[in-house]
């Protein structure tokens, strides 16, 4: 199984050994991305991205060693301290880079059966909230399973975590990485998704906005009877 796991830190505290273990827990080749190391720009609005394509990007080199990580993986694993109630702005800084690849615009058929953990952890609140907020953005990539994990670990490190909270962890993380292992290749969009793309190919057949995204629909006979899910074993 391949797994790329992306860090919205750079320091190894709570939310760094816990989205490691789960990986591990997974098993096979892990591709580790640490931001704001290996990418630390936020979106300019240029807008290239969406009428020129991703290439086209002022920082698509770095965005492209990532993105192209998670397209070749199995499974993503997504980690970030909560900060104000939020994700990084850090990672956030890279989602904000390839929103073209969401449903609404030019999604990558390698997504739809993909499996993603979303991970983060505070020492109050706030946790749950940036958990859904990851998962959003693995929604609209075209993710069918996204499972998520908030903890609150009570501590600013992990060697402060205390023991119990440490075997809540232990157990939540097996059991993510049970089902993960167990459902292998099996993920496929479900309803929403498949309700949203609609929605989508409808915009497409008449969007005069961004006609790279048509073309990119209209090449891909998604506007006809193909869906990116099809062909999905």
């Amino acid at each position: 199984m391949k797994i790329t796991l992306i860090h919205g830190q750079n320091h190894k505290g709570s939310t760094y050994y816990i989205a490691r273990m789960t990986a591990e827990k997974i098993g096979g080749n892990i591709d580790e991305f640490f931001l704001p190391r290996d990418f630390n720009d936020g979106c300019s609005g240029c807008l290239a991205c969406l009428h020129k394509g991703r290439e086209h990007c002022p920082r698509s080199q770095k965005v492209g060693k990532i993105f192209g990580a998670m397209l070749l993986s199995d499974v993503i694993i997504m980690s970030s301290p909560t900060y104000v109630m939020e994700m990084t702005s850090h990672l956030k800084g890279f989602l904000e880079h390839i929103y073209t690849a969401w449903i609404a615009h030019r999604p990558e058929e390698a997504m739809f059966s993909k499996t993603a953990v979303v991970i983060s952890t505070a020492a109050g609140m706030g946790m749950t909230g940036v958990t859904k907020s990851m998962a959003k953005q693995m929604f609209y990539l075209g993710i069918p399973k996204v499972y998520r994990l908030p903890f609150r670990v009570m501590a600013s490190d992990w060697g402060g975590v205390n023991n119990k909270i440490k075997a809540k962890i232990e157990s939540k993380t097996n059991k993510a990485a049970r089902k993960i292992i167990s459902r292998n290749g099996c993920a496929k969009p479900g309803i929403k998704t498949r309700f949203i793309f609609s929605m989508m190919r409808s915009f497409q057949k008449n969007n005069d906005y961004a006609p790279l995204d048509k073309e990119y629909w209209t090449n891909k006979n998604w506007l006809g009877k193909e869906r990116p899910w099809k062909h999905i074993k």
